[in-house]
């Protein structure tokens, strides 16, 4: 329109021609404002991470900490959630080209991929469990721990258990007997032993069975004999109560193939534990950096550190977890609508801005996997 046209018009046809332009503008300003909405959205959960994953590194660096490998899960879970990112963008470009029936199939493999990468976390969580990691635990064992007195002097626990007459020993996770690790048939023995103690409850109900044979338990390095169905030491007077509850968790301990570590396996090889950055050594249940038996203190401080790496991993994986779900939740409507055939070249937004979020939360995903796998 020109100048001179537009002195020519009337104020009334002014008015129109300026009520059909804000008109044509509303679909630009509506999806701006959705857009942004997204982008708000976004920015707050970087806030959060950024702030979360700041807090694991400064948390790190003057604790106990221990590292060890991420579930299996977590890795398939992280091929899903590419794949589901992939298939809602090929659910944009068929619907762009009014193909509607490849637009459907890619926006609902969106979503079962999306619930597959629930299942796969939820999978992980139960690995995490049985590696023995924890949203709340501590690095080793303080009740129920093996032991009495050591070689070096130092106090261990309470119980000692003889096996066919010689002691049972102790390494990390380890329990052996002349300095070789119990074969699996030896160790289910004693496990079998053991299961009696766990359900310890009140001490009146307690019937021990296949005692002496060929296991026999001692408390604080004396021997403990079963006299008239009580176990006893040896001036004839019962255990008490809190000694039996001490050998209740003992009991639990080798249930659950624990020994000094609350995590499974051998340190060193399926987990490792750092101080201020340095990996320790843990022999004859002393505390080493390089050879050399840090001092008393060190000693000491890790059977009175919580698990705070496992902490950080359960919460930060969780919270990416319950944001998938929440998106989940809204991807429902998507798949609705693209059921629907509500998705053509000329509508897309709502697919767009679920699409952008879904985006977001594969890229979070890669980059929280990376900082724990260079990290963690």
């Amino acid at each position: 329109m020109n100048k001179e046209s537009y002195l020519n018009e009337t104020p009334e046809e002014v008015g129109n021609s300026k009520k059909v332009t804000n008109l044509e503008m509303d679909p630009l300003i509506k999806e701006k404002m959705k857009k942004n909405l997204v982008y708000v959205s976004i920015f707050s959960i970087v806030m959060l991470f950024a702030g979360l994953t700041s807090a694991y590194i400064v948390s790190m660096g003057d604790s106990f900490w221990i590292k060890f490998p991420l579930p299996i899960s977590f890795w398939i879970s992280t091929a899903v959630i590419v794949l589901s990112s992939i298939f809602i963008q090929l659910g944009i470009t068929f619907a762009k080209k009014n193909n509607q029936k490849l637009s459907k199939l890619f926006v609902v493999l969106t979503f079962v991929f999306g619930l597959l990468f629930v299942y796969f976390q939820y999978k992980g969580y139960g690995q995490l469990v049985d590696s023995g990691s924890h949203l709340r635990g501590d690095i080793m064992v303080v009740d129920g721990r093996y032991g009495s007195i050591g070689d070096d002097g130092r106090y261990y626990g309470y119980y000692e258990i003889k096996y066919n007459g010689k002691f049972l020993e102790i390494d990390g996770n380890d329990y052996l007997v002349d300095q070789k690790k119990l074969t699996s048939a030896q160790f289910s023995e004693l496990k079998e032993f053991t299961k009696q103690f766990e359900t310890i409850d009140n001490p009146k109900d307690l019937a021990v069975s296949n005692y002496g044979k060929s296991f026999l338990l001692y408390y604080k390095q004396q021997p403990v004999d079963l006299i008239n169905g009580k176990l006893s030491l040896p001036d004839s007077s019962a255990l008490k109560f809190i000694d039996l509850m001490r050998l209740r968790d003992l009991a639990i301990n080798i249930s659950a193939e624990r020994g000094d570590f609350f995590m499974k396996g051998k340190i060193g090889k399926d987990f490792h534990v750092y101080f201020k950055g340095k990996e320790l050594d843990y022999e004859n249940r002393l505390w080493k950096y390089k050879g050399k038996i840090l001092d008393d203190y060190l000693q000491t401080k890790p059977l009175e550190s919580p698990d705070t790496s496992s902490s950080y991993l359960w919460i930060i994986t969780f919270l990416h977890l319950v944001h998938i779900i929440f998106a989940l939740l809204y991807m429902i409507r998507i798949v609705n609508s693209s059921l629907l055939g509500r998705f053509t070249s000329s509508d897309t937004l709502s697919l767009r801005l679920g699409a952008i979020f879904w985006h977001y939360l594969a890229i979070l995903w890669l980059y929280l996997l990376l900082f724990l796998l260079f990290i963690h």
